[in-house]
C-alpha cells in the first residue's frame, strides 16, 4: 500500500474509533489477567498456609487447582480475544481499508 493510503486511513474517524475499541479491550484483559496471575503470585508470596491446606484427607492442596485455575483462566481469555478479534476486528479493520482504497 501507498503513503496516501496509510495517511487515509489513519485520518479515518472509523479507524481511530477501531483502534480506540481494539485498545479499550485489549486493556481490560490485560488488566484482569494481571489481577489473576499476580494475586496468585501475592497468596504465594504472603499466604502460604491458605495454599497448603488440604483438600479433604488427600495430599491435594488449595494451591494446586487455584494453579490451574490461573492456567485455565489464561486460556479463557486468549479464547475470548481471539475469537473477538478474528470476527470483529478483522472484520472492521478489512471495511476500513477497503473504504481506504476507495
Amino acid at each position: 500500500m501507498s503513503q496516501e493510503i496509510y495517511a487515509r486511513i489513519r485520518e479515518n474517524p472509523k479507524f481511530q474509533a477501531f483502534t480506540s475499541k481494539r485498545n479499550r479491550f485489549s486493556i481490560i484483559m490485560l488488566v484482569i489477567m494481571l489481577i489473576v496471575y499476580y494475586g496468585y503470585i501475592l497468596l504465594i508470596a504472603f499466604d502460604k498456609e491458605l495454599l497448603a491446606a488440604k483438600l479433604g484427607s488427600g495430599v491435594t492442596s488449595i494451591g494446586i487447582p487455584m494453579g490451574l485455575g490461573v492456567i485455565l483462566i489464561t486460556i479463557i481469555l486468549t479464547w475470548i480475544y481471539v475469537r473477538r478479534a478474528n470476527s470483529e476486528f478483522d472484520t472492521e479493520a478489512e471495511a476500513i481499508i477497503k473504504e481506504s482504497q476507495q
